[in-house]
């Protein structure tokens, strides 16, 4: 009997990690022909790439121990919404908005929520825009409803985020105060340089426009 409840159990588990990451496939195609339209109309990329991920069952089960809650299944698709994650990194700051505009748009994708850590970063300076998705999988016998977390920031963006997760790490998440008010200083020093080159691609563009009109 204990070993069908085991059997039962990885086989759900199975199937749970067989909707995310057809989850996040049907993400990235739908990522590639919007870049692909995109580049067709406006002839430019707004795309620099993708990376996807889903959390391992370790990863899991801590983030729903930090939260107070049992660790089911259940509660592994009620309460962690970033499972299936999702990383879009792109050119410019307004290609963020661009994108996160596209991806709502899609008929088929539901937005849950929205956290704009661009405009109101985390006190770390943290900055990144986030969205919780529902995309529709569709199996042989049924539609299952996935949850997605999208992260879509700079290239720049990205480096002082992966830069700043790799310090705290380090420090187990409590580093000196000196290097917490050094990052938050490399962030503003972040925010300029992406100001400076969305500035610098539109004066381009500009600069092409008039050299084709001319």
């Amino acid at each position: 009997m204990a070993n069908e409840i085991i059997s039962e159990q990885v086989a759900s588990w199975e199937e749970m990690m067989l909707l995310y990451n057809s989850a996040l496939k049907k993400m990235q195609t739908k990522l590639e022909i919007l870049n692909d339209e995109f580049q067709h109309v406006h002839q430019y990329n707004p795309l620099e790439y993708v990376k996807t991920r889903v959390k391992t069952p370790d990863s899991i089960a801590k983030k729903l121990k930090r939260h107070g809650k049992e660790i089911t299944m259940e509660n592994m698709v009620d309460c962690i919404n970033d499972i299936a994650g999702m990383r879009i990194v792109c050119s410019f700051t307004t290609d963020i908005y661009r994108i996160a505009d596209m991806i709502g748009r899609q008929n088929d994708i539901t937005v849950i929520s929205v956290k704009d850590y661009i405009r109101n970063p985390k006190p770390s300076g943290y900055k990144s825009y986030h969205m919780i998705v529902t995309i529709p999988v569709f199996l042989s016998d049924k539609t299952e409803q996935v949850k997605v977390e999208i992260q879509i920031r700079t290239m720049a963006m990205d480096f002082w985020a992966s830069l700043e997760h790799k310090i705290f790490y380090k420090f187990e998440g409590d580093a000196p105060d000196y290097i917490s008010s050094d990052l938050r200083d490399c962030s503003e020093i972040v925010s300029m340089l992406d100001d400076k080159m969305r500035q610098l691609n539109e004066a381009i563009q500009e600069a092409k426009t008039k050299q084709e009109e001319g």
